[in-house]
């Protein structure tokens, strides 16, 4: 399809630059295709809701995966940043330098001397490989736990490029940028919808007897890249790695059995349930990277409704909420958020999609 058709255009000043307070208190814009739209606020999820329903969380939990360090090689030296996207082994990560142009394989990167310290000011790592677009793979000198610790220490949370250019990260997006329920190390972007959640929602959630699950998909870098492509066919995303646990799977396919329906909280939830389905929508116990590249004319095996923010324009995640949808149903929906001064992007408001059925689906 042509990226063209997925485009709009977005005030800047309707991109939030933090979150609503309290969570839940962010405004939700229900989306039924063929049926309307419904402005309702994110503590009212419970009353669209049936007992027996089930929602989708990815408890993936954010890394400082910012870094800024100093390339040497020789007597020249340069001022970089990394971005980690995906970890390969203890010591290892893909990542998206800046500038690109002045790293080569072999290269020496001394991370955290901007007047942090960690070991003694030391986070150094080998560029081992070179890609495309300015990805690279990274060696570190510290390893497992030790190299966790040292990310703590120097790494900055990897605040959107739409809010990082705005203004610079600080102590509260430590939290901020956190769901409440996240658990499992590894990703370098929140999965977002799942920022709206406070205890006394999951209360609420708990009386009006809807079940939580939980899967983990370590959301990378890449899910900002643009769309630099002309046609959805020449696009290739990153992978990102994620689980399913034997748990999980058969709560969902006994939810499903019983005529329950499957809220998907975040289009990573979302991806990785259709990585994991399979083609009779059941699910096993499931694990590995996905790169599932969503567009229109995809059939959905699992989830029947999809909470999410709000997304920006030409990117993957509008071409999966219009898949999901309907692409006519998104872009009227996005008009009408956009007239009603709803707040886009990361620490913006959700929306509530119920899936467009289509024949066979």
């Amino acid at each position: 399809m042509r990226v063209d058709l997925f485009d709009f255009e977005l005030p800047e000043e309707r991109i939030a630059l933090r979150p609503a307070e309290p969570r839940d208190s962010a405004r939700m814009l229900v989306v039924r295709p063929g049926d309307g739209l419904e402005d309702r606020i994110v503590r009212d999820l419970p009353s669209l809701l049936r007992a027996g329903d089930v929602l989708v969380f990815n408890d993936t939990k954010v890394i400082p995966a910012q870094l800024k360090g100093i390339r040497r090689r020789g007597e020249a030296v340069a001022q970089v940043e990394a971005t980690l996207h995906m970890r390969m082994a203890g010591d290892r990560w893909l990542a998206f330098m800046r500038p690109g142009k002045r790293i080569a394989a072999g290269d020496r990167i001394h991370f955290g001397h901007d007047g942090n310290s960690c070991f003694l000011g030391q986070l150094d790592a080998t560029v081992i490989e070179k890609g495309d677009g300015g990805e690279v793979l990274l060696g570190f000198d510290l390893s497992g736990v030790f190299l966790d610790e040292a990310l703590h220490a120097v790494g900055h949370i990897p605040l959107p490029p739409y809010i990082a250019s705005k203004r610079d990260d600080d102590e509260r997006d430590r939290s901020d940028y956190q769901t409440i329920y996240a658990r499992e190390e590894g990703a370098v972007a929140a999965p977002t919808a799942g920022l709206h959640f406070t205890p006394e929602l999951f209360a609420a959630l708990d009386a009006k007897g809807v079940e939580r699950r939980f899967v983990t998909l370590h959301v990378g870098a890449g899910t900002f890249l643009p769309v630099k492509a002309d046609d959805t066919a020449d696009h290739k995303m990153h992978a990102e790695t994620g689980s399913v646990s034997q748990d999980t799977a058969d709560a969902l396919n006994a939810a499903k059995a019983r005529g329950g329906r499957i809220i998907a909280v975040g289009t990573t939830s979302l991806r990785l349930l259709e990585s994991a389905a399979r083609p009779d929508g059941t699910l096993p116990a499931w694990s590995g990277p996905t790169d599932i590249f969503i567009t229109p004319g995809y059939r959905f095996r699992t989830a029947d409704m999809l909470m999410t923010n709000f997304h920006l324009p030409r990117s993957t995640l509008f071409m999966l909420v219009s898949a999901f949808s309907g692409l006519d149903t998104m872009r009227a929906a996005y008009s009408h958020a956009i007239d009603n001064r709803y707040r886009f992007y990361s620490y913006g408001d959700a929306s509530l999609l119920f899936r467009e059925v289509n024949d066979g689906q």
